[in-house]
């Protein structure tokens, strides 16, 4: 039976200690409590110093006699399970630990070590997270929320969140946005979800996409039911004017600021021919920008959406530019698909913690977010920067692709060398993804993509403590 706290004027707050869930059995009630209170003890459910509810409290909520919650206290103390000091009620006894089994072996790795250093991708450098700014716009935003921001929520995501992304979208992204379109998400990959739902009750066949990318998205959508023929992408980006010989295709998944990962932006011809074929045939366009802001050659090219916010669904999140674990990312929605991803999301719900929502809004509003970005915009440019160095001096024959943006790079390297690389770097204690990882071909696609031999390495990832000898290994294993 669980303690529900209920208290008396007699009783402080002080007087009561850890809720207990106690399974009283037998005829006797002292006998059956004190077996049962041991028994906590025992198993550890109780650990050495928790304090015990007062008597009159443990009696109230298990309905028996305060007496007989007294004397079970009473015999467990003289058995040495409990210590009762004046003043500090009843608390379980100091016991020496039982003997536990060895924990196993951590795996081996299969290199034989575990790497010492790492540039896969995913995550921005998380040493870099502001937490003072977090907390004080956390602080901020809870002192004054309403009571019901608590409670379960509109499906959409806090309003407070979705007006400061609208906002912040529009100046930053020339993202055409409004609150009532933006849609809060736990990440990108759960957008995906609630837009593959909803394309496959209208009855689309096929999601293009890009013929370089992650699996695990094309597994969304082969996992609700969708084909995903691929969409061949050369040095201007994705082939636009292919979606048109694509049978069956209603939408296509693009990366068009910073293709992932060869590191290309769409070129503009392609762009338009996108929103044409979109136009035309009444398709989706699902913009991944993931990494937007980071671009440091030039001012960060505009967000596709803007061209036809009506046939673009636009997709962000704070994944690169604060951090994974937030689980934060949205959906800007042409008009006529917000209420199927409402009920999308009604049939599975993911919400993104409330608390965390109203903090990001207080957190781009106060203007932090924008500061934070431009700070991390030039400490990864000084990275890029660096990398570019190491390789001129060090590994000349290894020509870094793609445009200056992004938390990654693409290092091409000589004909049928990728794969010797990457095993060489796991020898050496480095842990690098070939390119090949994310090359996608379907037998029947009528394509033959060109062999390219080449490492995607996440420069933004490191710590600034672990850079160094992070570029020291990489460079150590090129040709």
């Amino acid at each position: 039976m669980t303690d529900s706290r209920a208290t008396s004027a007699a009783d402080p707050p002080s007087a009561f200690g850890a809720d207990l869930h106690l399974e009283v059995r037998g005829p006797r009630l002292r006998a059956g409590l004190t077996d049962a209170l041991r028994e906590a003890v025992r198993s550890g459910r109780l650990v050495p110093g928790t304090r015990l509810p007062s008597s009159r409290s443990l009696a109230a909520d298990l309905g028996i006699a305060r007496n007989t919650v007294a004397d079970s206290y009473t015999e467990l103390v003289a058995e040495g399970w409990l210590v009762a000091r004046q003043g500090s009620g009843t608390r379980v006894a100091g016991r020496a630990e039982p003997a536990r089994a060895a924990p196993a072996a951590p795996p081996v790795e299969p290199a034989g070590r575990r790497p010492t250093y790492s540039l896969l991708l995913g995550s921005p450098n998380l040493a870099e997270f502001p937490r003072k700014q977090w907390l004080t716009a956390a602080r901020r935003a809870l002192t004054v929320a309403p009571h019901e921001a608590f409670g379960l929520g509109d499906a959409l995501g806090r309003v407070e969140l979705r007006t400061a992304l609208a906002d912040y979208l529009a100046r930053a992204r020339g993202v055409h946005a409004e609150p009532g379109r933006v849609v809060v998400c736990s990440g990108f990959h759960h957008g995906l979800t609630l837009i593959a739902r909803a394309l496959r009750a209208r009855r689309v066949k096929a999601v293009a996409v890009e013929s370089y990318g992650l699996d695990i998205h094309r597994g969304v959508l082969t996992g609700a039911g969708l084909r995903t023929p691929p969409l061949y992408v050369d040095e201007s980006g994705a082939r636009t004017r292919d979606l048109a010989r694509l049978p069956g295709v209603g939408a296509v998944l693009m990366t068009p600021a910073h293709q992932f990962p060869t590191g290309v932006a769409l070129s503009p011809d392609r762009r338009a021919a996108a929103v044409d074929w979109a136009r035309a045939g009444g398709g989706l366009i699902l913009e991944d920008d993931y990494d937007g802001e980071f671009r440091y050659d030039r001012q960060p090219v505009g967000a596709l959406q803007g061209l036809d916010p009506e046939r673009v669904v636009y997709f962000g999140t704070v994944s690169k530019s604060l951090a994974p674990g937030l689980r934060l990312a949205w959906m800007v929605l042409p008009e006529e698909l917000v209420p199927e991803i409402v009920a999308a999301k009604g049939y599975l719900d993911w919400m993104s913690s409330a608390p965390e929502q109203l903090t990001l809004a207080e957190f781009i509003t106060s203007g932090a977010y924008d500061r934070h970005v431009r700070s991390m915009r030039l400490g990864y440019r000084r990275r890029r920067d660096q990398l570019v160095t190491a390789l001129a001096r060090r590994a000349p024959d290894t020509r870094l692709t793609g445009m200056a943006a992004g938390l990654q790079a693409v290092l091409e390297l000589p004909r049928g060398t990728e794969q010797s690389v990457v095993r060489a770097a796991a020898r050496q204690g480095l842990a690098v993804s070939g390119i090949s990882r994310f090359r996608y071909e379907v037998a029947d696609s009528g394509w033959q993509l060109p062999v390219l031999d080449a490492l995607v390495v996440n420069y933004a990832g490191p710590l600034d403590s672990a850079w160094t000898g992070t570029l020291d290994a990489l460079c150590g294993v090129l040709p």
